[in-house]
């Protein structure tokens, strides 16, 4: 738990009691600050006040008495609506921050660990695991949570020669006004949560915070394989903020990290073989290990060691999750795929897919994967999306709308097992999860429970 010494007699509001906003109570209590809390929902006032902590509604608080409010990233502040409390705090000229920024707050700059922020719009979780399990395989102290996991206000206290890597969703680099990382890496950049943020320029903004304070020193890696951020890597390069080391895995970098055709490459130099890295699976896998490999040789890690941990990588949970393999089938969880662009990089790794999808859909549906629907053998749509995607999926794909995940997984296994063919029950429902599920990790958690309770030789489907 990160200890804040300066906060001693302040008193801060802390509105949305998801994960980081609770870690964020607990280490305002452990540093002596006064705190007022809110979520709009029950269940998670339930839960703050069963952890100790007292929920008073922020509408009707005394502002005059609160000198910052830090938000929960998905609550929102400016678009569509800013919440009636942000309105508030904004009308007595209240600053508003998130956690990681309380974070950058409470460490002192002269001994705090190196910080590495990972963004990006697909990609950031494996690659804030990754850039973790390397500098832990390499003997360093690290830390890694933020928009994954351990919220960042969680971490243990690191000495100067660890790491704190953080994933950083567009939410919360909005919320970061002053923090300066020692690494940023930008993966990508796809249109995603443009209801937040009004449009792609809106989006790329709140990113682009990250390199709001200028810093020579910085290492900037930055994916060059689309063209919002190509053009974020040359701003960079002309502004000399930061050192810029591009990474690519559609093409071979004369300077900068490649990782094209089963190899990795540095400025130009084949290195060595990333085949057969079995839970990074996929040309995307390949820019998160190059972008990976990046900042870890920045950080001083050998070539060696890199290579090493990259082949002893684990794998998460809900991204391209290998669930269970019945007689030619297999069940893969890729339940992160929250928008169409993750959910091609998915369908772009299998043949003979039964593709589940649906949800909250986002806007652009299901553009761009045109080209992958000779691999679907049957679409199985669930959620709100099911008749926006019905309607693009016609004379391009045939599917089945099931409602339910429920329904869906008994449909898609019986299909598969019929077959009699090597092929992929594959969960990348290119949606959001609110319609149906708390979030991806609970929709994930289903689809592992119902394939796991699947019999072993599935019913066959009804004529």
């Amino acid at each position: 738990m990160i200890e804040c010494k300066n906060l001693l007699g302040k008193t801060y509001a802390v509105l949305g009691l998801g994960k980081s906003g609770l870690a964020t109570l607990a280490a305002l209590k452990l540093s002596g600050a006064r705190v007022l809390a809110w979520d709009d929902s029950m269940e998670a006032r339930m839960q703050a006040t069963r952890l100790g902590f007292s929920a008073e509604d922020l509408t009707k608080a005394d502002w005059k008495k609160i000198d910052l409010l830090i938000l929960s990233p998905g609550i929102p502040h400016t678009l569509p609506a800013p919440h009636p409390a942000v309105a508030m705090a904004r009308k007595r000229l209240i600053e508003i921050i998130g956690d990681i920024e309380l974070l950058f707050r409470c460490l002192d700059p002269a001994a705090r660990p190196r910080l590495i922020a990972v963004t990006g719009t697909n990609g950031k979780s494996t690659t804030t695991a990754l850039i973790a399990h390397i500098l832990g395989t390499a003997g360093r102290r690290v830390e890694a949570g933020g928009n994954l996991g351990i919220p960042a206000l969680s971490f243990n206290t690191l000495p100067s020669n660890g790491f704190y890597v953080i994933e950083m969703s567009s939410f919360q680099c909005e919320l970061t006004p002053s923090a300066d990382f020692d690494a940023v890496v930008w993966l990508n950049i796809t249109p995603d949560h443009l209801d937040r943020h009004g449009d792609m320029a809106g989006y790329v903004k709140a990113k682009k915070n990250l390199f709001k304070h200028a810093n020579k020193k910085r290492i900037c890696v930055i994916g060059v394989d689309d063209e919002e951020s190509r053009q974020v890597a040359a701003e960079l390069v002309k502004s000399s903020n930061g050192q810029v080391i591009p990474i690519s895995a559609e093409h071979v970098l004369e300077k900068g990290v490649s990782a094209v055709n089963s190899h990795l490459h540095a400025d130009g130099k084949k290195l060595f073989s990333i085949e057969g890295m079995k839970t990074l699976p996929g040309t995307h896998n390949a820019q998160n290990a190059a972008a990976a490999f990046a900042v870890s040789r920045a950080m001083g890690i050998d070539v060696e060691a890199i290579q090493q941990a990259l082949f002893t990588y684990p794998g998460l949970a809900h991204r391209q999750q290998l669930v269970r393999t019945m007689r030619e089938v297999r069940f893969i969880n890729d339940s992160k795929a929250t928008n169409a662009d993750a959910a091609g990089k998915a369908l772009a790794c299998y043949e003979n897919i039964y593709w589940i999808l649906g949800g909250k859909p986002k806007e652009g549906g299901l553009k761009g994967l045109e080209s992958f629907m000779p691999r679907i053998r049957h679409a199985f749509l669930i959620g709100k999306a099911s008749d926006e995607f019905a309607a693009w999926l016609e004379g391009k794909a045939a599917y089945t709308k099931c409602g339910t995940l429920e329904h869906a997984v008994k449909e898609a296994a019986a299909m598969a097992a019929s077959e009699g063919k090597y092929s992929v029950v594959l969960l990348s429902p290119a949606c959001a999860s609110y319609d149906q599920f708390k979030n991806y990790e609970q929709r994930g958690e289903k689809f592992v429970q119902l394939v796991a309770a699947l019999p072993e030789k599935p019913k066959e489907r009804a004529a």
